[in-house]
């Protein structure tokens, strides 16, 4: 039985311990070691400071020293490179490699006054004062009086928008003044719409199949006359090479004249109507075809290219079957003497792109007669030509390998460009001889000019050559 006056239980547990009454420390007195001690931290702390400023210094300085070092490194090795550069070309006695390009045209001179007061008179006009053909345009009775009172101007505005040709084709007649008006308009105009539309005039009714009288054509004196107005050089172009430079002491020295695109179109024209019309004789187309010829030379003329190329088919046309071959020999002995014997020979031969027969038959004459004049002449035949090639030995270092490229190219264009070598067998090993010479007595090692392209050159022909 639970005793009631006794303790209860919650009374009878453990005290909570009570935590004893911290007592108060004294304060240290700070003693003069301590002083010390705090002192050289402080001390040493500065100390350490220091000596990174002087480690940050330090880095700076070995950074300049660095730029300086990389700088002397660069100086150092750029001069290395100079002196490999030199030693280079005076093993290989390189130069610079010339490309082709004549100026063909220098000083121009003052063209022909274009005023012809002929026209006034002109039986054209005075159709239109009949009303004759007045019809046709719809002309008011003041333009008639306009007409009569200014008849150039009015023909210019009938050139130039093609009622001139229309109306020509119409009466079937050219007169003379029209023709030789619209011929220098066309010649010397310094207006491209007036000058292309007096040259549409020309090509239009010397190529219509309609009936039309001409009274006046274009001599040959005339066009001629037109290329030394032009300031054409066609007999100093052996004077200039692909490095030489003329002095322009005039702002049109040198520069092809605006006009030489109608004189290109009207020659062409004026060839292909032989049949109807005998405009040249022989020899003056023979002139002309070399004048072509020698317009591919200009690197000015370039955008003329296929313009050219459809003249220089006209021209070669003009010939007949009797007249071609003389007359070819003679166009490329005339082209020889006056090409350079540079690269500017083998853009003349290369030039003559046809495929027909007259075509390869100009290409190889030309490249034989260039041929001939960079021996002087002093060898001709086909073997003499070939022994004296194969003799050169192109493994000596005074052998001239610019030279031997241009011999290369134009005895390929000489012999491939024509059914010879299939008459004579023995120019046709003659010839693999030669090729085998250049492309296996020359090395890949040959640092000489023009070394790998003529062994290049005369691999690739050998393999032709191997093949047949």
């Amino acid at each position: 039985m639970m005793d009631t006056d006794g303790p209860l239980d919650f009374e009878s547990e453990d005290l909570i311990p009570v935590s004893p009454v911290l007592t108060k420390k004294r304060k240290k007195i700070i003693g003069l070691d301590d002083l010390l001690t705090d002192f050289y931290k402080e001390q040493g702390k500065a100390i350490e400071r220091e000596s990174k400023q002087k480690k940050v210094k330090k880095n700076h300085n070995w950074d300049d020293e660095d730029d300086t070092t990389q700088t002397i490194k660069e100086a150092k090795l750029s001069q290395f490179v100079d002196d490999c550069q030199q030693k280079m070309e005076a093993i290989s006695g390189e130069d610079e490699i010339s490309s082709w390009g004549i100026p063909v045209f220098g000083n121009q001179k003052t063209p022909p006054s274009l005023a012809f007061p002929e026209l006034g008179s002109c039986m054209l006009l005075q159709s239109f004062m009949k009303n004759e053909i007045n019809s046709l345009v719809e002309l008011s009775g003041e333009k008639v009086h306009f007409c009569h009172v200014a008849g150039e101007t009015f023909l210019d505005g009938l050139l130039v928008n093609g009622w001139l040709s229309k109306l020509v084709f119409t009466c079937g007649h050219v007169e003379k003044s029209v023709a030789k008006w619209t011929f220098n308009l066309m010649l010397y105009s310094s207006e491209e719409e007036v000058r292309t539309a007096a040259s549409d005039f020309w090509c239009g009714i010397l190529s219509s199949k309609n009936e039309v009288k001409i009274d006046w054509f274009p001599s040959y004196s005339e066009l001629k006359r037109a290329l030394e107005t032009y300031g054409f050089l066609f007999d100093s172009l052996s004077n200039f090479s692909s490095n030489s430079e003329l002095v322009h002491t005039d702002s049109d020295c040198g520069r092809p004249p605006q006009n030489i695109r109608a004189w290109i179109k009207l020659v062409g024209g004026c060839c292909q109507v032989r049949c109807k019309h005998s405009i040249f004789s022989t020899s003056e187309a023979e002139d002309l075809l070399g004048v072509i010829i020698c317009l591919f030379l200009d690197r000015q003329l370039q955008g003329l290219s296929m313009l050219m190329y459809e003249c220089l088919l006209s021209v070669i046309s003009f010939f007949t079957e009797e007249e071609w071959d003389n007359s070819c020999e003679k166009v490329a002995k005339s082209l020889a003497c006056r090409v350079p014997r540079d690269l500017n020979c083998l853009r003349m031969v290369e030039c003559i792109l046809g495929v027909d027969a007259r075509s390869k038959l100009l290409k190889s004459t030309v490249a034989f007669e260039i041929l001939i004049f960079c021996f002087d002449k002093e060898v001709s035949g086909a073997e003499e030509i070939l022994r004296f090639l194969i003799s050169i030995n192109v493994k000596e270092r005074s052998c001239d390998l610019f030279k031997m490229y241009i011999y290369l190219v134009l005895t390929e264009n000489w012999l491939l460009t024509t059914p010879f070598l299939e008459d004579k067998p023995v120019i046709y090993e003659m010839w693999g001889v030669y090729l085998r010479n250049c492309s296996c007595q020359i090395t890949s090692t040959d640092l000489r000019t023009y070394a790998s392209k003529v062994r290049n050159r005369a691999s690739y022909l050998l393999q032709d050559t191997v093949k047949k």
